[in-house]
This record gives structure tokens, sequence and C-alpha cells, in this order.
């Protein structure tokens, strides 16, 4: 399952991005992104180049549930070309705006309410929707399982798994903050988590006193999903 490091904190981007990214580039990290607040479109610009630079995958993620805010995001997106769009749901509007481009789009299944963001919605809702994307051209979807108000999270995961099918990708969001939170969603048939606050906050392992060490605690608990999987 692949670990999305997210460059942000209470649902937005943290201050001096790039020079965390800079700090943490020694450790390899394959899959990192941003929301679309907090940093300016210039920081965004250097993010994603310093991201590409590294060699991993750039992500972006809608944090507002404004639907113009969302569409100026997935123009962002566009013109900024990052590699995976995630949020909003607007998705036959959005999917328009990156028509053309390589960024790949993974709406949010449910209804996504507030900032920070809080998911209502039942498992039948969300199946229903991922197979929606699936079907409008979507490369999976984005669930914020562990902000789910009506229904159990790990159900939520479940239904858009089986909405998506085989080969749609599922993305876990939002308040993941525990290995064990982790390996129930890798069971629950999630191909990938990120994990923003907790790495900041250095709550994920009690007693890593930098984010380095965060990190290192993320993808060991990743590894140890790999072998168990194997």
């Amino acid at each position: 399952m692949d670990f999305i490091f997210m460059l942000t904190r209470n649902d937005c981007t943290v201050e001096a991005p790039l020079r965390v990214l800079e700090r943490v580039r020694p450790l390899g990290l394959r899959h990192i992104g941003f929301k679309d607040i907090g940093a300016s479109r210039s920081e965004m610009a250097a993010l994603v180049a310093g991201i590409k630079a590294s060699g991993a995958t750039s992500y972006m993620e809608v944090v507002s549930t404004d639907a113009e805010d969302c569409l100026r995001s997935a123009r962002l997106a566009r013109d900024l070309e990052i590699d995976c769009l995630l949020g909003g749901t607007q998705v036959g509007k959005i999917l328009s705006i990156l028509g053309g481009s390589r960024t790949r789009y993974f709406p949010f299944p449910g209804r996504p309410l507030g900032c920070p963001t809080r998911l209502a919605g039942t498992p039948i809702e969300v199946e229903a929707q991922c197979r929606s994307f699936m079907e409008k051209g979507c490369a999976g979807a984005d669930v914020l399982a562990y902000r789910a108000t009506e229904a159990d999270p790990l159900d939520l995961v479940a239904a858009a798994r089986r909405g998506l099918g085989e080969k749609g990708f599922l993305i876990v969001a939002g308040s993941v903050s525990t290995p064990e939170q982790v390996r129930l969603l890798r069971s629950a048939g999630a191909n990938a988590f990120t994990i923003g606050s907790a790495v900041f906050d250095l709550t994920f392992k009690p007693g890593a006193d930098s984010i380095e060490e965060q990190l290192k605690a993320i993808l060991s608990v990743c590894s140890d999903d790999a072998v168990e999987s194997a």
C-alpha cells in the first residue's frame, strides 16, 4: 500500500513547505502532496517542480466544498501539471477541465462538509458513486473514511472498493494517524493513504521527536504490510 506524505496540517499546506520538502528528500519518499490552500501559486509551482525532481508523484487535494472554488483548483492542478488531483465532487466538470492533461482525478465520494472536512454518506451511496466515477473515466476515488459522520470508516472503504472494482485506485485521506489504522485500511482494500497532521504533530509514533522519525515509522508499517501480503 502506498503512503502519500502530505505537506499539510489541519487541512492546510504547512508554512515553508519547500524547506520541509528539502529536509525529507533523503528519505526517498515516492508520493508527496499538498492542499490547494496555504501556499501561493508560485510556491505551489515550486513544490510541484521539487516533488518531480525528487522522483516522486505529485498530489494536490481540494479543501473547499464550494463548487466554483473546486473548479478553480482543478484548473490550477492542470496548469501546474499535477500528477494526481484529489477531492471535489463536480466530477463531470473537473474531468472536462483536466481533459488532454496528464493529471489523474480521484474525487470524493459521499458528501464532504465544512473545513476541516467531514464526510456524510452511507456505504450504499459511496459504492454507487465510486462505480459512477469509474464509468465517467476517473482513476479512482479519495475517501475521507476517518472523517465519516454516518458510517463506520472501514465500511466506507470496503464500499468504495466494491464500487471501484479491480481497476480503480482507492486512496484514503483525512485523520489517518496510527499504525493500526494503516493495517486496517490495507485489509479493507485501500491502495494508498495520506498522512500530514500526524507527522507534523509527532503523534503517529509517540516518542519520535522529528518529522523524519515519524515518516520512517510510517514507511516501516508499509513494509510490514508488504511482508504480510507476500
